[in-house]
C-alpha cells in the first residue's frame, strides 16, 4: 500500500472512531431524556461504526500497511431536541459520505484500484445511512411538538439492532 493511501485509509479509521463516539454520546443524551428507543437505536449505529472503523483498520493491515491510532475528538452531549440530534447525524453523515469520496480521490490519484474496489462498499453503505436518517429526519418535523408521535416514534426505532454485515 502506498503511503499516501495509508495515510488516507489511517485518516478515515479515526473518523469512523469518531462517528462511535459521537453516537455513544448520542446514546447517552436519549438515555437521559428517556428515550430508551432513540437510544437502543443509537447504540446499533455505534456498533455499526466500530465495524466500519475496524474494516478499515483490518483492510490497512491486509494491504501490508500499519494502523495508526490518533486521538478522537471529544463529541457534544447535549441536543436542544430529538429533531436537533438527527438533524446533526444528517450532516454528520453527509460529512463522512464526503470523507469517503475523498478517500476514493486519493485511490484514483495513486491508481490504487483495489483500494478503490474496497471502497465501493463504503459508498454504497454510505447512501443507505443518509436516506435511512434522512427519513427519521423527516418523521420528526412531521411529529413536530406531538409527544405521542415522538413515542411511537421512540418505540419504532427500538426494534433496530446491528447485524454484522457479511461482506466476503
Amino acid at each position: 500500500m502506498k503511503k499516501e493511501m495509508e495515510k488516507a485509509f489511517n485518516k478515515q479509521v479515526n473518523a469512523e472512531m469518531y462517528s462511535s463516539y459521537l453516537y455513544l454520546s448520542m446514546e447517552s443524551y436519549f438515555q437521559s431524556i428517556s428515550l430508551s428507543g432513540f437510544a437502543a437505536w443509537m447504540r446499533a449505529q455505534v456498533q455499526e461504526e466500530l465495524f466500519h472503523g475496524m474494516k478499515m483498520y483490518d483492510y490497512i493491515h491486509e494491504r501490508g500497511g500499519k494502523a495508526r491510532l490518533e486521538s478522537i475528538a471529544k463529541p457534544e452531549e447535549k441536543w436542544e431536541t430529538p429533531l436537533v440530534a438527527f438533524e446533526h447525524i444528517l450532516a454528520h453523515e453527509q460529512h463522512v459520505t464526503s470523507l469517503i469520496n475523498n478517500l476514493i480521490d486519493v485511490a484514483l490519484d495513486v491508481r490504487d484500484h483495489a483500494a478503490k474496489a474496497f471502497l465501493d462498499w463504503f459508498i454504497t453503505e454510505q447512501v443507505e445511512e443518509e436516506a435511512t436518517v434522512g427519513q427519521i429526519v423527516d418523521r420528526l418535523r412531521l411529529i413536530g411538538k406531538d409527544s405521542s408521535g415522538l413515542f411511537l416514534l421512540d418505540t419504532e426505532l427500538a426494534k433496530r439492532v446491528f447485524v454484522m454485515p457479511v461482506t466476503k
